[in-house]
C-alpha cells in the first residue's frame, strides 16, 4: 500500500514539474552538482578489468534487468545477481564483465550514482578473489587444553 502512495506521489511530483519522464528518472545520474558524492565529480579511471561489481542493488533486481540495463554499453559477458540461497531475492550486489575495459569504463561512468529498480547503484573495479584456507593451526587441540 505504502508502495503505491509514494508511487502515485511520484507520479505527482513529476507531471508537475513536467521536465522528466518516470523512465528518465530510473536511469539518469543522481548527481546534480560538481560535489557528487562526496567532494567530487570524477571517477577513478584506471580500470584494469572488464569486471564491475555493483553495489547498492535492489531486492528484487534480476539478471535480466540488469542485463537490459548494462547491455547498451556494450558487449556483457557475464551477469550475476547474488542472491539468497533460502529466499532467492537480492543480497544487494552483483558483478558484470564486459568484453574489454572501455566498455567497462564506459558503464561506470554512464551508470555509476543512477538509479535501477528504485535504488542508487554505485560501481566499482571487481577484485580478485582471495583464496582463503580456513583449515585450523596444527596446534589447535593442544592450545585449546590448556
Amino acid at each position: 500500500m505504502a508502495l503505491s502512495a509514494s508511487r502515485s506521489a511520484l507520479h505527482r511530483l513529476i507531471k508537475a514539474t513536467n521536465s522528466f519522464s518516470l523512465n528518465q528518472l530510473f536511469l539518469r545520474p543522481t548527481r546534480q552538482s560538481s560535489s557528487f558524492p562526496f567532494g567530487g565529480d570524477e571517477i577513478d579511471s584506471s580500470l584494469t578489468t572488464p569486471k564491475l561489481f555493483i553495489s547498492g542493488l535492489s531486492m528484487f533486481t534480476t539478471e535480466e534487468k540488469l542485463k537490459e540495463a548494462f547491455s547498451r554499453y556494450g558487449q556483457l559477458l557475464e551477469c550475476k545477481v547474488i542472491t539468497d540461497r533460502i529466499t532467492g531475492r537480492s543480497k544487494g550486489f552483483g558483478f558484470i564483465r564486459y568484453s574489454t575495459v572501455q566498455e567497462a569504463e564506459e558503464a561506470r561512468k554512464g551508470m555509476n550514482g543512477c538509479f535501477l529498480d528504485g535504488w542508487v547503484i554505485f560501481l566499482d573495479p571487481a577484485k580478485s578473489r582471495k583464496n582463503k584456507n580456513f583449515s585450523r593451526p596444527e596446534n589447535y587441540e593442544s592450545s585449546r587444553e590448556n
